[in-house]
């Protein structure tokens, strides 16, 4: 797994494979109810494109060696718009992970891997800011949903987990890794639940393609989890920042 990430910048699990991995880290018996839990988004306010596509729920937790990985006080979502032209800039404060959903099982499992995987990736780091994002994009007749709306972009962090939930009556929704130059490393779709793609976000770019619904006279969605890690001795307020290789506003 380090292996593949360290060789290409990310790597890409099918459900079976990401599933063995999580349960050595934990257990997965709540996965219906995690599952579920989707059902119960809250509209994201933030969108300056106005869509009305996007469903989120946000919490924040800490990890490191000494105490694994420990849920934070409620805190808003940040990126520079050197990161997210679209909606960056701004503190967003999204409704919060339910407590019982944040602390089960399945959430666990998932954190206590990462946690695994990103700090063998990066073992000089001690501490980590961890952001989770549980999101759902819905598509209708005539309004296509848009899971990365700020296009092919990084997130400002260190590591990314996407992590496949559900796809009800859904077309396309393709992931795309890119390289530095923007050259195309790999393509594929996330299509079945516990499908993940873990992305070392200072190395690669990725973007998603609109989503559209299989039969238009029906609800399509497509859910997903996506897990954030970033050295937490790296400040996140700081609007000058520019990430490398990209031009300054």
């Amino acid at each position: 797994m380090e292996t593949a990430i360290a060789r290409d910048g990310f790597v890409l699990l099918p459900g079976a494979d990401m599933r063995e991995m999580l349960l050595r880290h934990g257990s997965l018996d709540d996965w219906d109810v995690f599952a579920d839990s989707w059902n119960y988004l809250k509209h994201d306010e933030y969108m300056a494109d106005h869509g009305r596509y996007r469903r989120r729920r946000h919490a924040v937790y800490a990890a490191s060696a000494g105490q694994g990985v420990v849920r934070q006080a409620h805190q808003p979502h940040y990126q520079t718009r050197s990161y997210n032209p679209l909606n960056g800039g701004v503190e967003r404060w999204f409704e919060p992970i339910e407590p019982d959903i944040g602390d089960g099982a399945s959430m666990r499992a998932v954190l206590a891997c990462c946690h695994h995987v990103f700090g063998a990736m990066s073992p000089d780091v001690r501490d980590w800011h961890v952001e989770v994002h549980q999101f759902r994009i819905e598509a209708h007749a005539g309004m296509a949903g848009q899971p990365t709306p700020e296009g092919v972009h990084r997130d400002g962090v260190d590591y990314v987990l996407v992590l496949m939930v559900d796809r009800t009556n859904i077309a396309s929704g393709t992931t795309t890794v890119y390289g530095p130059d923007r050259g195309e490393l790999g393509s594929f779709t996330l299509a079945s639940p516990l499908d993940a793609t873990l992305l070392d976000d200072h190395r690669v770019y990725h973007g998603v393609t609109a989503v559209e619904p299989l039969d238009p006279a029906l609800p399509a969605h497509r859910d997903v989890l996506v897990v954030t890690f970033r050295d937490a001795r790296v400040p996140r307020y700081d609007p000058h920042f520019v990430p490398a290789g990209e031009p300054a506003a």
